[in-house]
């Protein structure tokens, strides 16, 4: 089996889009097509769905790509077996526009010479990811088990940084003039949170957070992105959202959307890194020192009651 076609799955699969795919490759989108069509050919199944959006997995697709990740993983380390520290540390984020994310690119941009893999696998069940890290499709991935008994044993966890949560608003809601927010302020107003997936660690968030402050989160029905979420937001007087202080969103200038600080206290939401318990990938050192110098989220500061664990300088 071509061990290049199945890279070039591996990678459309993890971007959603083969021209995405191509740039990190260093190839054209014809030449990963041509890969992906060979790779269908042998393989005799379709593995993508086309859209105009950029391809989907097919059913068949979706049970290839974690064996396909192992022979990548496998291919990777039969050159680094000769090649030591040849290869970027692969790190997991739950988005491209994620705090994680963000802060990978700020110690990337910081750390001249360095490389890093940034991956984002399409599981919401973090058990999964710790388990992709034991197995070595990943390096390192910044996601939290909340059951700190449900780790492998031989992948462990530690805190990495604390992200504040902020209200999206737009320019009718009535909080919108407003420069902060408490918690108790959010009472009774419509904050809109989709895409929560149960068995998820942010479904547990948000449970606790609920609870915690009496809040109104709306997580029913089909999640289309934030693009339309964005767009409902702007265009409403009472629905609202949370995101992450470090979060990256865009919109148009039309929108004149808020980002509104809650304070007294600030809800902060533990992100935690996966990392193997021995032998850990090299380059995540320079990586935990970036995240554990990150500044602290001002206090008060409310956190769900998850284990706690220590930060991410102090265990190596």
């Amino acid at each position: 089996m071509d061990t290049e076609a199945v890279r070039s799955f591996v990678r459309a699969a993890e971007l959603g889009q083969l021209r995405h795919a191509a740039d990190e490759l260093g190839v054209t989108p014809q030449a990963v097509s041509k890969r992906v069509a060979a790779l269908e050919r042998d393989l005799k199944v379709r593995l993508f769905t086309r859209t105009a959006r950029g391809v989907e997995l097919t059913l068949d697709g979706r049970a290839f790509l974690p064996y396909a990740r192992g022979l990548v993983v496998s291919a990777d380390r039969a050159v680094a077996a000769v090649r030591p520290a040849s290869r970027a540390p692969r790190v997991d984020v739950l988005g491209l526009r994620s705090a994680q994310a963000v802060v990978l690119h700020d110690y990337w941009r910081s750390h001249p010479g360095t490389d890093v893999d940034v991956v984002t696998l399409r599981v919401d069940d973090p058990r999964q990811v710790a388990a992709a890290v034991q197995a070595g499709d990943i390096d390192a991935a910044f996601r939290t088990v909340t059951d700190p008994g449900a780790l492998p044993p031989d992948v462990r966890m530690v805190h990495a940084f604390d992200s504040p949560l902020q209200l999206l608003v737009g320019p009718r809601h009535p909080l919108a003039s407003a420069r902060s927010v408490t918690p108790s302020q959010l009472r009774g107003h419509l904050i809109r949170v989709p895409g929560i997936v149960p068995r998820s660690e942010w479904s547990e968030f948000y449970d606790q957070l609920v609870t915690a402050f009496d809040l109104r989160v709306d997580a029913t029905g089909p999640n289309f992105g934030d693009e339309v979420l964005l767009d409902a937001i702007a265009g409403s007087a009472d629905v609202a959202t949370l995101v992450g202080a470090r979060d990256r969103y865009v919109w148009p200038a039309r929108h004149d959307l808020r980002r509104i600080p809650i304070v007294d206290p600030t809800p902060a939401y533990p992100i935690s890194l996966l990392l193997p318990r021995t032998n850990p990938h090299p380059g995540l050192r320079a990586i935990l020192d970036h995240v554990a110098a990150l500044p602290p989220v001002p206090e008060p500061a409310w956190r769900p009651a998850w284990p706690r664990l220590s930060p991410a300088a102090g265990r190596r």
